[in-house]
């Protein structure tokens, strides 16, 4: 049934992350993410929770965290390698193959048009994310950077409903983000759109392992292909992940218990 979440398998867990230092700009970012045992992550299209968010979420998963996916639209204005009814019910099911892979614990799948998210009502996509968030009872949310990272409006418009929804709920919202010389290299390579955030803006740069998102990606064949501008910038990534507080935790956590195999 549309808009009701689906359990899907999930590896067990592998222990906690410790929290991670909130607040500003910082001269070093973070090397661990928060410790939530529960995570609500927010994305616009089927493929935005593998491409984007993959890696983190897998190390989240990894943890032993619970990883809940909301995904706004069905995918169908892709003009990639399919169309119409066909490519709907295709990227619903690769969604939920690719975000098993992951380890994500439900995924919830709205039917909101797709290339046209941000004419939906910001207070609409919002309480779509509170009732989630009241059923799941996250630690915290994931999305993308506000700036979209492509400029994509869909993207811009799932991420401005988080922190609206987090406010209400009194969620912290962490925003997976790009460094903005990697941002400059992909655009001069590729000459597509990219956005990136300059070091005082990032907040934490958590070391990842990519091989679970990349056999994700493959599961969306209609969107990827051997050229996919995808696989450059997980090159020019390489094993870290960039994150920035969109909207900070309200109290400052406790950073003296580290997970034993933390990165510094």
């Amino acid at each position: 049934m549309p808009g009701e979440p689906r359990p899907i398998a999930r590896p067990g867990p592998a222990g906690l992350r410790a929290p991670a230092q909130v607040g500003g700009a910082i001269s070093r970012p973070e090397r661990l993410l928060p410790a939530w045992g529960v995570v609500l992550a927010v994305v616009a299209h089927p493929d935005d929770e593998t491409f984007g968010l993959g890696a983190v979420v897998d190390r989240l998963t990894g943890s032993g965290a619970a990883v809940h996916l909301l995904c706004y639209t069905r995918g169908e204005a892709s003009t990639l390698n399919a169309r119409g009814a066909s490519l709907r019910r295709a990227r619903a099911k690769k969604l939920r193959q690719a975000s098993s892979a992951l380890g994500v614990a439900t995924v919830t799948l709205l039917g909101c048009p797709d290339g046209r998210l941000s004419g939906t009502p910001s207070a609409e996509l919002a309480a779509h994310v509170t009732r989630l968030a009241a059923r799941h009872r996250p630690g915290g949310l994931l999305v993308f950077d506000d700036t979209g990272i492509t400029g994509h409006p869909d993207h811009q418009a799932a991420t401005a409903a988080a922190p609206r929804a987090g406010r209400a709920a009194g969620l912290p919202v962490l925003g997976w983000t790009l460094p903005a010389t990697i941002a400059r290299r992909l655009q001069n390579e590729t000459g597509q759109t990219f956005t990136g955030q300059p070091p005082d803006r990032v907040d934490l740069c958590v070391r990842v392992d990519r091989a679970r998102q990349r056999r994700a990606a493959l599961m969306h064949a209609s969107q990827i292909s051997p050229t996919a501008v995808l696989w450059r910038r997980l090159q020019l990534q390489g094993d870290c992940e960039h994150l920035r507080w969109l909207q900070p935790p309200r109290q400052k956590p406790d950073l003296t218990t580290r997970h034993a195999n933390s990165t510094g």
